[in-house]
């Protein structure tokens, strides 16, 4: 398990970072704010009204008790009657409190609900303005991992502690008021005796923290392992391969792990938290001591002491929640600095662009095109210079790992260029609107998604804004050539596909790939169509029927096409061979044959496997 460097330990250190964490305690308020004003008010009201009633009912109790004393000693009506009313205000506060602690409890529940909603959209806002590459990274995971697992429900936390302090605190002042009566020094016992156990959990709180940071991996290890068990798409090859028991086992290894550090630290909280405890059970009974010797030497009335007695005790309980809570919006506000880590990570600002370019009739050029992974040392492109005009269909085929889908990506602006650069009708991608630039290609990758949808919306999802339309879903699964198995279903276009959902239907892998090249039709204004391995699955007639019909579907447009089966490439009117990130060869199916280089061999290769 990879560990961050050990921040030092100065006292100077350890106090400001302590202090500076609290930076996100008047942002998470903010956020709770604007989420809901009219709760967040009420809670705070609530607040209030509940630092005032624990007093104001210790108070009560000690004009009962005196009151009962004396309507004993002298058995007046008058003195009966008025302790019977104490009694009578009693009872109605008791009400009130309850009353004010479930209304408190409703808000919470309601607020809860809202936040965590709140915060899982700021963060899923966030990932839709991340680049390719940010989802291609294991940090980031690990950010946004942290960020979902504790952040929806930690700023509401952190405004229920501030509120809860404000009520303590409240609390604390009504009760050192009693108490400053019985002797100052009460007071200062009160507040000394808590301190010990508050700096304990401060202290435990943040090595929690520092062990929840370091595991997002494993996290997220533990996540794919469970998938992998428990998922549908993954259970054919799990039990054909027996990996069931190797992939639990290291899932329960890394539980155990996991958990291992956990309970040492469990542990040790437990045990400090009991031992600095008993300095305040100490000063408890100390002044139980010396309250009643107070009384016995008749300093006090029996009412007094008992509402001494019960001031001291409350008393005590409050200013160990206000330590407490402090302790905790400190683990809160180190959980939150992950949310906030995340939403403020860096993106590239989205600008309006061009949505047209000088030269319509230019088509695609790519100009000494170089591209080079985050983190990887060889190029996966290397100088590339390729010109493909509208209406002409260029073929891309090489072995895997040659850039033929990396120079798609980079078509598509999903990365941008590590060098040269690449224009659209003359003008370079970089300058075009990015949702302008995407409506022009329609794309199906090798690796494309399999939506847990009706099949008319996995269609539509080639053009998000006519997800909807059926009529756009009919015209492209016919050119898709979906048609005739999606007609044969019951429910036809609102069958829902695969199996998460009730009635949901599973397609062959063939059947699949014609919904996803369906799905590449749905955009009209698509002028450029990039197919990637798109009949990888189709048998050799539907693959024939498909290239027929692209070659139909295609007279204006570019089409790209990338495939292993060269007896489709051969239709392409331009075929690059691509090698190491490099272009090795170009021409015609003809051309390149007669110059008996590598597309020769491996033309030649696969022919003689049908022999």
């Amino acid at each position: 398990m990879t560990k961050p460097a050990t921040q030092t330990d100065s006292n100077g250190s350890t106090l400001s970072r302590f202090i500076g964490v609290f930076g996100y305690t008047r942002r998470a308020i903010d956020l709770v704010w604007q989420t809901n004003r009219t709760l967040t008010f009420a809670l705070l009201g609530l607040t209030i009204v509940g630092g005032l009633l624990p007093p104001a009912l210790a108070w009560v109790a000690q004009l009962i008790i005196d009151a009962v004393l004396k309507a004993a000693d002298t058995g007046a009506e008058a003195d009966r009657w008025t302790a019977l009313t104490w009694v009578g205000v009693e009872g109605g506060l008791i009400v009130i409190l309850a009353g004010v602690q479930r209304a408190i409890d409703v808000c919470n529940s309601l607020l809860r609900a809202q936040l965590g909603h709140r915060v899982n959209v700021l963060i899923l806002e966030k990932a839709l303005t991340l680049q390719l590459a940010d989802f291609e990274d294991a940090e980031f995971y690990d950010s946004m991992t942290r960020a979902r697992r504790e952040a929806s429900h930690r700023p509401l936390s952190l405004v229920r502690r501030s509120f809860g302090l404000t009520q303590n605190a409240i609390s604390l002042l009504s009760y050192a008021g009693l108490l400053v009566a019985l002797s100052p020094w009460a007071v200062v016992i009160l507040a000394v005796a808590a301190i010990p156990s508050f700096v304990a959990e401060t202290r435990f709180a943040g090595q929690a923290f520092r062990l929840f940071s370091w595991r997002a991996p494993e996290t997220r290890q533990r996540a794919y392992l469970e998938m992998l068990i428990a998922r549908e798409d993954h259970a054919k090859e799990v039990k054909l391969f027996d990996l069931g028991r190797v992939f639990l086992d290291r899932y329960e290894a890394i539980f155990n792990t996991v958990y291992g550090e956990d309970r040492d630290l469990t542990l040790r909280r437990g045990f400090w938290g009991f031992v600095l405890g008993l300095l305040g059970t100490s000063a408890l009974y100390g002044a139980y001591i010396w309250i009643a010797l107070r009384t016995i030497a008749g300093n006090l009335t029996l009412g007094q002491m008992a509402m001494y007695l019960a001031v001291f005790k409350q008393g005590q309980a409050a200013f160990s929640a206000i330590l407490s809570a402090v302790g905790g919006m400190y683990e809160d506000n180190l959980y939150l600095s992950n949310l906030y880590a995340f939403l403020e990570r860096d993106v590239t600002p989205r600008i309006e662009g061009a949505t047209s370019g000088p030269d319509p009739k230019d088509g695609v050029r790519f100009i000494d095109v170089s591209f080079t992974y985050p983190g990887a040392e060889t190029p996966a492109l290397d100088r590339i210079n390729l010109h493909i005009e509208p209406g002409k269909r260029l073929a891309l085929v090489g072995h895997n790992g040659s850039g033929k889908t990396t120079l798609i990506k980079l078509l598509s602006r999903l990365y941008k260029p590590t060098g040269g650069r690449i224009t659209l009708d003359g003008l370079d991608l970089e300058e075009w609107d990015e949702n302008a630039l995407r409506r022009r290609i329609g794309v199906i990758f090798q690796d494309f998604v399999r939506y847990q949808l009706k099949v008319g919306e996995n269609i539509g999802a080639g053009d998000a804004p006519r997800i909807d339309d059926e009529d756009g879903w009919s015209e492209a699964a016919r050119k898709g050539m979906a048609a005739p198995f999606i007609d044969g279903f019951g429910d036809g276009y609102q069958t829902q596909l695969g199996r998460w959902f009730k009635n949901g239907r599973e397609l062959s892998l063939g059947q699949w790939q014609k919904v996803a090249l369906s799905r590449a039709f749905m955009r009209r204004d698509a002028d450029i169509l990039v197919l990637d391995e798109p009949t990888a699955a189709m048998d050799a007639e539907a693959e024939a029927e498909i290239f027929h019909r692209l070659s139909e579907l295609t007279d204006q447009q570019m089409a790209i096409l990338i495939s292993h089966r060269f007896s489709t490439v051969r239709m392409a009117d331009d075929i690059v061979v691509l090698d190491a990130g490099r272009i090795v060869e170009r021409g015609d199916h003809a051309a390149l044959m007669a110059n008996a280089g590598v597309y020769a061999h491996l033309f030649t290769l696969q022919a003689e496997g049908y022999r």
